[in-house]
């Protein structure tokens, strides 16, 4: 499948000098998959680092007592960090990235990530610099799970979650894991936003009625 010069969609290989990116164009591997496809999951040890050249993957673990906890998106023009660090650990997967949309993905072979990694210094700056950045994010994740307010972290995911619209189509369960904690904790905070006004419901379906007030409140702690 040819997807033309796949490196002008990434702000990292654009950057990078035109002979890099000849290089990165003779070897990657273009892959195409559905919607609720597993990219990777656990066991699984990397062979190629991942750009996302168009869709979405949600990135997440699953404890002992199997409650799910959704640690990130990787978005169209965005690389997998997580399958960096595991390729340069050389290590299993301990999470799960599923297809949230149809998705396509630029594969950079781990033969061929080595040898750009050790002769090109771009290269290696923009596989690195991704990785502080997310590493960042996944700090925030644990920070809000452990300290945040859940009425507040609810409020701004479902805002994050509905974008420009005002309807999400998803289960308490759902909202539970891209959260981190229980169901019922779910249901019992958008029950109270329903009863304030700012929420209806119906079965799978959350419409945010009134989204000034639940920013007011996710900008709140």
């Amino acid at each position: 499948m040819n997807i033309g010069d796949w490196t002008e969609r990434f702000e990292g290989t654009k950057a990078l000098p035109r002979a890099v990116r000849d290089r990165l164009l003779q070897v990657a591997q273009v892959r195409r998959y559905g919607e609720g496809h597993e990219v990777f999951g656990p066991e699984n040890v990397p062979d190629s680092l991942l750009f996302l050249f168009e869709g979405t993957i949600r990135v997440s673990q699953t404890s002992d007592n199997g409650r799910d906890i959704v640690l990130y998106r990787v978005d169209a023009g965005e690389s997998c960090v997580l399958t960096t660090a595991c390729m340069l650990a050389e290590e299993a997967y301990n999470a799960e990235g599923i297809a949230e949309t149809p998705i396509t993905v630029v594969a950079l072979p781990r033969t061929a990530f080595d040898r750009i990694v050790g002769e090109e210094p771009a290269f290696r700056s923009f596989v690195f610099a991704a990785y502080s950045r997310r590493l960042i994010d996944l700090l925030r994740v644990v920070d809000d799970v452990a300290f945040g307010r859940i009425d507040v972290r609810l409020a701004d995911r479902l805002l994050a979650l509905a974008g420009g619209d005002k309807e999400i189509l998803a289960t308490h369960q759902n909202i539970a894991s891209e959260l981190g904690t229980a169901r019922e904790v779910i249901s019992r905070v958008l029950h109270d936003f329903q009863k304030r006004g700012m929420i209806s419901q119906s079965r799978k379906r959350i419409t945010l009625i009134d989204k000034p007030a639940l920013r007011a409140l996710a900008n709140s702690d």
